[in-house]
């Protein structure tokens, strides 16, 4: 994003003021838990990473992404290189007040600035004249008049501005240019990614002497060729990785081919994972219709033959409890409104769900209450329904209570169709409005629970659950305008207290199904969510509260087509999944040959695949939202699979999910509850 148009954002404060600060809380962020906690200690440089603003340094396209725990591309097939990186390279450098700096291979400018912060002077080298005038303007505009841009071939260095005290390499060469080890001074360090681009290590060169030079290999690195008269050649190869072909094999070798949804023996292919209490079955995204209809199968064969009688699902709870009732033969409520008209719409109102909550109403027919199965949602964005639920039962049961229900939610009232204008003004006025009325309303619910559940004890915990629910949103909203962690913890803290909450109703003995994204359902510990984001999830919460008791079943794909939006809101697009990256865990299954299996990823299966597939890798989410043309770094996430779940189910080509059409049918009964 050019500078001039950050600035002119930010001019007479409001809006503008408000994305300077959430960049500036980011920066600090992306410097505590992506550099400090990978060891990077050097007070000047991290210092100088808080100072320089990474966001000015990449596309508009990209800005939402620019401190992220990855490289992101720039103009001229070039890349920005990994925060953590630059980072490390500068340390490795030694930098001191003062020090002449030489850089080679600028690109966005980015690394330049940041030495700018700590050395006297930085003159930096680029083959691209469009990055050199880019580079420059960024400069101008920031202030950092100690730096210089000049266009050339970087491995002939700078002989005119020698000796340096540092050299920094910004891509990676087949050796270390010669030139560059001449134009050190006695004592200085040259900082290079030497290698293929297959394999990569970060060297450290320092010159002791005329012709003595001590060497240091700093680790594998991953950087663009090095093109000039003492690097590649401009046609050299893909910078792409290449993932060993005996992994895939291993793969092959392991994997469970999986037959038809509608035979009986898919869903007995997971019977081995039916002593769990809570088994989560995830997905890669919201709107593939072979995720849905496995997790259909998967479910009723854990109904049927094992004892599961609670489904949990990644959905509002009013919207899940108005299934519940139709599945259990209940009538629906006095003017309840259909499920599941907020966005994304097609998530569950599609003929995959359709079909499941049609054998589950079977299935529950001719049984008592107590072995019934459930139909419950574990999210809280539901706040009008939810308020409209709690309300409608003091009604029924404590009129007077409902009274002071509607003074004490009237706080939310102008917010509750838009709930997230609830945070911008919580941050604008600086507290919390509506935090002590929504908490105390719940007190009072649990205060009369003995009463309530005598008088009405069967929709007793409906009532409770969407009280919790309000309180729980009102924080949520709150805080989501902060750009932390601690909006997505709140929410996924809900969805594990709100199971927990179902198999205390249900007994000791009670065992649940969940349906959730593999964001929510793999454990947070091991991908970049938890490692650098400090994001926890359900699956981490889940293992926490119930060790081997639960079981983390994610599910991926390679291509095929996806129902999504390209906006929050936007209308729903069958898109085309773009071919898996060749460095994710999706290339390896891709590459095994096989197009549908189960992977065991336990301790005691398969340990010489297990131990090969600890590296991290990337790892494909999708959710409502798809964008193509920037799927890596809107998609893609760095994960260690053996550990982040226990099974891995693949489907190597997907549809996307059929949404319902919109039906005017004259009977509720025919309908419901999926009638419009």
């Amino acid at each position: 994003m050019p500078p001039e148009r950050y600035r002119s954002a930010c001019v007479d404060g409001g809006i503008g003021d408000i994305a300077m600060e959430a960049h500036q809380r980011r920066r600090k962020g992306m410097v505590d838990r992506q550099i400090v906690a990978r060891g990077v200690d050097d007070a000047f440089v991290l210092k100088a990473m808080r100072e320089v603003p990474r966001e000015l340094f990449v596309d508009a396209t990209f800005e939402e992404f620019a401190y992220h725990d990855a490289p992101l591309p720039i103009t001229a097939g070039q890349t920005i290189s990994q925060p953590y990186i630059v980072a490390l390279m500068i340390e490795s450098l030694g930098l001191k007040t003062g020090n002449t700096v030489l850089e080679v291979g600028a690109g966005s400018g980015y690394a330049a600035a940041v030495m700018s912060r700590i050395a006297g002077r930085i003159r930096a080298i680029e083959r691209h004249a469009e990055l050199v005038d880019s580079g420059r303007q960024r400069m101008t505009q920031l202030g950092y008049d100690n730096v210089e841009i000049r266009q050339g071939d970087g491995t002939e260095g700078w002989p005119d501005a020698a000796p340096f005290d540092a050299i920094l390499v910004s891509a990676g060469g087949p050796s270390v240019p010669r030139p560059l080890c001449h134009q050190l001074a006695t004592g200085g360090r040259l900082v290079i990614p030497v290698g293929d681009h297959d394999e990569q290590r970060l060297i450290r060169i320092t010159r002791r002497g005329d012709a003595e030079f001590d060497e240091d290999d700093l680790g594998p690195v991953h950087f663009v060729p090095l093109v000039g008269a003492h690097g590649w050649a401009p046609d050299h190869g893909s910078d792409a990785l290449v993932e060993p072909p005996s992994i895939p094999v291993l793969i092959r070798q392991a994997a469970e081919p999986l037959p038809d949804f509608a035979d009986p023996a898919f869903g007995s292919v997971f019977d081995r994972f039916a002593d769990a209490r809570v088994v989560l079955l995830g997905e890669a995204s919201h709107g593939t219709s072979e995720f849905y209809q496995a997790r259909a199968a998967i479910t009723r064969r854990l109904i049927e033959k094992h004892g599961f009688t609670i489904v949990a699902v990644e959905a509002d709870w009013p919207d899940a409890a108005t299934i519940d009732r139709h599945i259990r033969g209940k009538p629906p409520r006095p003017n309840a409104e259909p499920p599941f008209q907020r966005f994304p719409t097609w998530m569950w109102q599609n003929t995959d769900v359709e079909a499941f909550v049609g054998w589950l109403r079977e299935h529950n027919a001719d049984l008592d209450e107590d072995h019934q199965a459930g139909f419950h949602g574990l999210d809280l964005y539901s706040l009008d329904a939810s308020i409209r639920a709690v309300i409608d039962y003091l009604d029924r049961v404590d009129p007077p209570t409902a009274v002071i229900a509607r003074e004490r939610y009237g706080c939310l009232t102008p917010w509750q169709r838009d709930p997230a204008t609830y945070g911008r003004m919580a941050l604008n006025e600086g507290y919390a409005r509506c935090e002590a009325p929504v908490v105390q309303m719940l007190r009072d619910l649990f205060a009369r629970q003995r009463d309530y559940a005598a008088a009405d004890g069967g929709d007793f915990l409906d009532a409770a659950q969407n009280a919790r629910l309000i309180a729980a949103a009102e924080a949520y909203y709150r805080v989501m305008y902060y750009g932390s962690a601690e909006s997505w913890n709140l929410r996924d803290t809900h969805m594990f207290e709100t199971l927990d909450l179902l198999l205390a109703s249900r007994g000791e003995h009670a065992k649940a199904v969940v349906w959730a994204h593999n964001s929510h359902i793999g454990d947070a510990r091991f991908t970049d969510m938890g490692q650098t984001r400090e994001e926890l999830n359900l699956g981490q919460l889940c293992r926490e509260h119930y060790g081997n008791d639960a079981c983390l079943i994610g599910f991926g794909t390679h291509g095929g087509a996806v129902a999504a939006a390209t906006d929050w809101d936007g209308e729903m697009e069958v898109k085309r999944v773009n071919p898996s990256r060749p460095d994710s865990y999706e290339r390896l299954s891709h590459d095994s040959g096989v197009d549908r299996f189960l992977l065991d990823l336990r301790e005691n299966r398969h340990a010489t695949l297990r131990e090969r597939l600890m590296e991290p890798r990337l790892e494909r989410f999708i959710g409502v939202i798809y964008r193509p043309d920037a799927e890596r770094w809107s998609h893609y996430s760095e994960a260690i699979l053996p550990r982040q779940l226990d099974a891995w189910v693949w489907f190597d080509k997907t549809r996307a999910v059929t949404p319902l059409p919109q039906r005017h049918a004259a009977g509720a009964a025919e309908t419901f509850p999926f009638g419009l």
